[in-house]
């Protein structure tokens, strides 16, 4: 588990680069709220920025504070409206760059659309898209964590920090579960395996993985485009030459890998959306014979009606972090309890700004993590 350093306050940053200056967007109350976690934290105030909406549902942005030759850090946090968030991200970054601003960090906890980095049917891979918009922008750096494929890092021509969750969630794990020595940690598919690897080695348990449930579209023809044609067609091809077709995948029914009777199961994952495989994971461990089921997550979206299901299901609780606003899912669910990760992108901003090494931010962290 990472322990971190108490953040220098402002007299002890380095003031030679021409200033520090923190923006956070208006397009949800959550937003400003990290900002001034943050901010805080640093010991310095929030930029004045004004960011609204015009009657035609246009986004508006004006900076009321000069920002020539300064270092930038424009927070924002993904709301239900996530085609608004972006548009006021690329606006902010944009005003920022037309106003001579030295350098321009984007710090996205959850970068959106990145279940869609990768390419299906005839469909398009969405976060090289962003990537790009928010390259052309004018972002110089950008900070997130736990990205949902690690790879996401190439779509970028700027430098990307890919921050970890793991740390908070590890910590919550011991001081919050009392004989979270009698836990298992729970892959609730083959895809989260090497996830949970990681959550049982560092605290010394054992791990189980759930196989056999139905999959996603993700783990489902990744490379998706059904080309060729399913139906034989001979007018293309030399009647002599024959294309083997692929076997069609057929789910084996639902085993557990691994012991979990009579101890406590910890599903981890990297997002929480529509928990229907997370309800049906637990209602497997629970005919296995767990007594308590805990589900550990990085990003709460929490979409629909998934405060409701998580509340009429066996799960006994859901953690996530803040790095996606989700007041109003834990007034409908009180099982969902939130972890506070401020401190870990004020210490990478911190880091940035004085021009200090990251690598402290990703001790301990291997290739697979």
């Amino acid at each position: 588990i990472f322990c971190f350093s108490s953040v220098q306050r402002p007299a002890d940053m380095n003031h030679t680069k021409g200033g520090l200056v923190i923006f956070t967007a208006n397009s949800h109350p959550s937003s400003r709220e990290m900002g001034k976690r943050i901010a805080e934290r640093l010991g310095v105030e929030l930029g004045q920025l004004q960011v609204y909406q015009e009657a035609n549902r246009e986004t508006r942005v004006q900076i009321q504070e000069s920002v020539r030759g300064k270092d930038v850090f424009v927070i924002q946090t993904m709301s239900k409206d996530v085609n608004t968030s972006i548009m006021e991200m690329l606006i902010m970054v944009y005003a920022c760059r037309t106003s001579c601003a030295r350098s321009i960090t984007g710090v996205l906890p959850y970068f959106p659309y990145s279940k869609q980095c990768k390419m299906r049917k005839r469909g398009s891979i969405v976060t090289k898209l962003i990537a790009s918009m928010m390259c052309k922008a004018g972002l110089t750096h950008l900070i997130t964590m736990d990205l949902h494929q690690k790879e996401i890092q190439g779509f970028f021509n700027i430098p990307v920090d890919n921050l970890r969750a793991s740390p908070f969630l590890l910590q919550y794990i011991q001081e919050e579960i009392p004989d979270y020595r009698n836990a298992v940690i729970v892959a609730k598919s083959p895809a989260s395996a090497k996830r949970a690897q990681s959550f049982a080695e560092r605290l010394r348990l054992g791990i189980a993985v759930i196989h056999g449930e139905a999959q996603d579209a993700e783990s489902d023809q990744v490379d998706g485009r059904h080309s060729p044609p399913t139906v034989k067609t001979t007018g293309a091809i030399h009647p002599s030459m024959e294309i083997p077709l692929l076997i069609p995948k057929e789910k084996p029914p639902i085993t557990v890998v691994g012991d979990v009777g009579g101890r406590i199961a910890i599903i981890v994952d990297d997002i929480i959306d529509d928990v229907d495989s997370f309800v049906a994971a637990a209602e497997t461990l629970k005919e296995r014979g767990a007594y308590k089921i805990f589900v550990m997550a990085t990003h709460g979206l929490l979409s629909s009606e998934a405060p409701r299901f998580i509340e009429e299901s066996a799960i006994d609780e859901v953690v996530v972090t803040n790095t996606i606003p989700h007041e109003l899912q834990k007034l409908q669910c009180p099982k969902i309890k939130t972890v506070d990760i401020s401190m870990i992108l004020s210490e990478a901003i911190r880091r940035i700004y004085n021009g200090e090494s990251m690598s402290y931010l990703f001790r301990n962290i291997g290739v697979d993590d």
